[in-house]
């Protein structure tokens, strides 16, 4: 079972988000709290996917954030958030979160960005990708990461730009024609050949190499 916690000021959320994740036969939600309890029941609990709400009283989510990451076996953290655009994810992206939620993202959606997570990887909701890592980047393209990019295919390229734009591997897979196989394997080289810690980093890359067009 992948046991999960969640972390938001709004008992609603939380309860909503609870339920969707519930109907999953593989996932567990051990917690679910606001941001003062956090750290206390990931103690308790161990879960091995966070899904934080990145605007909180009180305890706010990236203080939270940076708990988590510091301790010896981090979880995997997505930020949940109701802005497609939030001057907070800068931050984030710094703090080693592993991705972007809206909370108002389809069930199956939120279900299967849990998956991802427990196995390594990092989510990006495509409705946040645009406008969260443009606003981080900024507007001019990097001559490092262009030169990063150089050392790509034109087929892993293509990949890193998709991944810009917060596709899976299963929509990859559907827009280039190839199997989901064949994309994680491509995922990887890419991760291996820029030296990225996750999806998340090379689709920053990919808008500050100027491969996707910024919102």
């Amino acid at each position: 079972m992948i046991k999960v916690m969640i972390v938001d000021d709004e008992a609603l959320v939380r309860s909503g988000v609870s339920m969707i994740l519930g109907t999953a036969e593989d996932i567990e939600v051990v917690a679910a709290c606001d941001g003062p309890r956090a750290m206390d029941l990931f103690l308790r609990h161990r879960p091995q996917v966070v899904l934080l709400d990145i605007r909180m009283p009180v305890v706010d989510g990236l203080t939270v954030l940076t708990e988590l990451r510091s301790r010896p076996d981090p979880p995997a953290v997505a930020m949940l958030t109701t802005f497609s655009a939030d001057e907070h994810v800068a931050a984030a992206l710094r703090g080693g979160a592993a991705g972007f939620l809206l909370k108002d993202s389809e069930p199956e959606d939120l279900i299967q960005a849990v998956r991802a997570l427990d196995r390594g990887g990092s989510v990006l909701s495509p409705q946040v990708a645009g406008t969260v890592i443009a606003g981080f980047v900024g507007t001019r393209i990097s001559p490092e990461a262009r030169r990063a990019v150089d050392a790509l295919s034109s087929r892993e390229r293509e990949i890193m730009a998709l991944l810009g734009e917060g596709l899976s591997n299963v929509e990859i897979g559907q827009r280039l024609f190839l199997s989901v196989a064949t994309v994680k394997e491509y995922v990887s080289a890419v991760l291996a050949k820029l030296g990225a810690g996750n999806r998340v980093q090379v689709a920053v890359l990919a808008y500050q190499a100027g491969l996707v067009r910024r919102p």
